[in-house]
């Protein structure tokens, strides 16, 4: 009797979790700024590219299940948009029945994000295994059709260095399941970093960003601000009473300053 109490409670605070974690979630969609979860088999390194690319201090440890917790935090892509990146717990095979429910807050996460960073320990010898194992996890849970990045970390412990394409072919082994491009990094060293954040840019369809010119009264530095932060520069003039400026721009900014934007000047 002690032990089912114990379990319905544990049901309750798994529930409350859920819930708690949905409320997040609805705040975060409140504003336009996409979601971008890493995934794959325990040990890949996600936390530790995490860290890298967010700054945060999460846990990097080679134990099983390190990371319960979906952690989620702002990063800032070449662009200048701003996007959330989400850490999650590391696939595992054959995932026992009874740890499903405990494992379910985390994979919404997965479900709800916009691009997955498929992370993969590209040094291992079991890495085309381990990769198969996370994409079918990916399609029992409704993300297969999400785009992704597969991302071959520790390739600094390679020997021969192989061309990104051809590690990824042999590392994927099925064409079906070619995600939207690869990248070789090391999370360790920093190898590849600025290659993942510029492919991430690229591939990601929310907010999508285009060229633009604004013209801003000399009057008016508000929109010059934010256009600064939260867009790529590529060129600022002056003349008599106004600045004009020629930038890269996520398409939410670009509505937002939408009567400041030049004719044609795309």
């Amino acid at each position: 009797r002690r032990i089912h109490q114990r379990i319905h409670s544990i049901h309750r605070d798994l529930e409350r979790v859920r819930g708690g974690r949905a409320t997040q979630r609805r705040l975060r969609q409140a504003v336009p700024l996409a979601t971008v979860a890493l995934v794959g088999y325990t040990n890949a390194g996600k936390s530790t590219l995490f860290n890298r690319l967010t700054g945060a201090g999460v846990l990097a440890d080679s134990k099983m299940f390190a990371t319960l917790d979906p952690t989620v935090r702002h990063t800032t892509l070449p662009s200048r948009r701003r996007v959330l990146m989400s850490d999650t717990v590391g696939f595992i095979r054959n995932l026992p029945t009874t740890l499903v429910r405990a494992f379910r807050a985390t994979l919404e996460e997965v479900v709800e994000a916009e691009l997955l960073l498929h992370v993969v320990d590209a040094s291992s010898p079991a890495a085309q295994e381990h990769t198969a194992h996370v994409l079918a996890t990916l399609q029992e849970i409704g993300a297969a059709e999400t785009p992704q990045i597969l991302v071959l970390n520790k390739v600094d412990l390679i020997a021969d260095k192989p061309d990104t394409n051809a590690l990824a072919r042999r590392i994927l082994g099925d064409p079906e399941h070619q995600p939207a491009g690869a990248v070789g990094i090391s999370a360790f060293t920093g190898e590849g970093f600025e290659r993942l954040l510029q492919k991430i840019d690229e591939t990601l369809a929310l907010d999508p960003v285009a060229p633009a010119v604004f013209r801003f009264p000399i009057s008016e530095g508000g929109p010059l601000h934010l256009l600064h932060e939260h867009a790529r520069m590529t060129s600022k003039t002056y003349d008599e009473d106004a600045c004009v400026v020629e930038a890269v721009v996520p398409a939410s900014i670009r509505r937002r300053l939408s009567e400041y934007l030049v004719p044609g000047g795309e």
